[in-house]
């Protein structure tokens, strides 16, 4: 297989079945009758390893990433399969090793699992994350994994994914986001998501989100027992919180869903494989005030290091100080706006006379009205346009935001140099534009979109950056 080889196959599952990642809801296909028969036709791959669900409006990636960093340090094999991807396709899906970290899945599978099953895609007419979540699960299999962290894609209940029947389900929040296709009040959001609690199955609640009800309501009918990480109290919170190299606002509330997860997972799982921990432990009703391991406390703080989760409050450079989030909802923004003032305010008391910057985009099917009043309006923005067809157009998001008040930093009387940015927003030509006009004290936030993230990323990572 050669690099070119590999690349048309990927190729191949991009354009003839479109993700939602590329051209939003067009791609989404809701119901899970051609992903079981799609996985049945490849063995039921899913049923030869144990896992973990994972659904919510935010949070989903962080959680997932946490949960199994924690579960690879007690010995355990586990994958991990979250979407979408930065900047590598297998980013989404992933394995521990011998030593806890994690890794792609190889290219050669990747290959030969689309050239061997392409008629029986086209047959079935499944969608691309239906191939994605298919792979995912062969994968594991084949990796003999103990046990797989599998984040739900949109919902829950007519999510791919959900074929599965886990040993927890765990529902991080609501909050309103992707609401043409589940619903237009967190009520239906709610009961979506809350598809995946199964029979028996216990269930973890990250934030009650005004809809406790709902999901005590589909626990009752499944006979499962339901837990609120709200009403959890753990001793190492504070000081967990404070070394995670997972940055953001929102951790705080998705270190208590991760928390209040492994106290109900870890006696489950030393049942089941008596080497990972005390096989004498018994299942709590109620986790308040419990103890996790201290290799476990390890390997969350080092989570993003140790499987290579990037653009969650992550600092690209400390002068300028940038940082880049994939924050794009209210409900994420809500906060994100908060740090973004906070760290702002930190950062002016030390370098006075910064400038705040906002280099930001997002894309045309999300509702910016429902974020504007989280932005800060004192900032200077740059607007941008990653290279996707989904992706608002960087001077039509400019003049809506300048009529709504915010200062356009494109513009030559704003950045002091007489720059005219691109008026396309090509990221990458923008980031080479700043480095003419910036200062070391600017404070620089990027983000409003996965997509402008992932380019940033990729245009760092390149060596292009500031």
């Amino acid at each position: 297989m050669t690099e070119q080889e590999y690349n048309i196959q990927i190729d191949y599952i991009f354009n003839r079945f479109p993700s939602f990642q590329k051209v939003g809801a067009s791609a989404y296909k809701p119901g899970i009758e051609s992903v079981k028969t799609l996985v049945e036709q490849l063995g039921n791959p899913h049923g030869k390893f144990r896992s973990v669900h994972i659904a919510g409006t935010n949070g989903k990636g962080s959680t997932s990433h946490m949960i199994a960093a924690a579960l690879a340090s007690k010995g355990l094999k586990v994958g991990l399969f979250t979407s979408p991807h930065l900047i590598d396709f297998r980013e989404r899906i992933k394995t521990s090793t011998a030593d806890g970290t994690f890794v792609m899945l190889p290219k050669d599978f990747v290959y030969n699992f689309i050239k061997d099953n392409r008629q029986r895609f086209e047959e079935l007419n499944v969608s691309f994350f239906e191939i994605t979540t298919a792979m995912a699960f062969c994968w594991f299999a084949q990796s003999k994994v103990d046990i797989a962290v599998i984040e739900c894609g949109l919902g829950g209940r007519l999510d791919s994914t959900n074929i599965i029947t886990p040993l927890l389900s765990v529902i991080t929040n609501i909050g309103l986001d992707h609401c043409a296709l589940l619903g237009d009040t967190t009520e239906k959001i709610a009961a979506e998501k809350a598809g995946i609690i199964k029979p028996g199955v216990p269930a973890v609640i990250g934030e009650a989100s005004g809809v406790a009800q709902i999901f005590r309501n589909k626990a009752q009918a499944e006979g499962s027992s339901i837990y609120f990480a709200e009403d959890s109290d753990f001793e190492q919170f504070e000081e967990t919180l404070r070394k995670m190299d997972l940055g953001g606002a929102c951790q705080r509330r998705n270190l208590r869903t991760v928390l209040c997860s492994l106290s109900i997972l870890n006696p489950l799982i030393s049942s089941i494989f008596p080497h990972s921990g005390d096989s004498s432990a018994a299942p709590v009703e109620k986790p308040v005030c419990k103890t996790i391991a201290s290799e476990e406390l390890s390997a969350i703080e080092n989570a993003a290091k140790t499987t290579g989760l990037h653009g969650r409050w992550e600092i690209l450079s400390r002068e300028p100080f940038m940082v880049c989030d994939t924050g794009h909802n209210p409900h994420g923004f809500a906060l994100l706006g908060r740090q973004i003032r906070t760290e702002y305010e930190k950062w002016r008391g030390k370098h006075p006379g910064a400038r705040l910057l906002m280099i930001f985009g997002v894309m045309a099917d999300k509702d910016l009205d429902t974020i504007i009043d989280y932005l800060p309006v004192d900032a200077e923005y740059i607007f941008v346009s990653p290279g996707t067809p989904r992706a608002m157009k960087a001077k039509a998001l400019e003049d809506k935001m300048v009529e709504l008040g915010f200062k356009s930093f494109r513009k030559p009387e704003y950045n002091g140099r007489g720059i005219e940015f691109d008026s396309e927003g090509r990221i990458a030509v923008v980031l080479s534009q700043y480095r003419e006009t910036m200062r070391d004290d600017d404070f620089v936030f990027i983000g409003g979109s996965t997509f402008v993230v992932a380019e940033v990323l990729e245009s760092f990572e390149a060596g292009k950056s500031v």
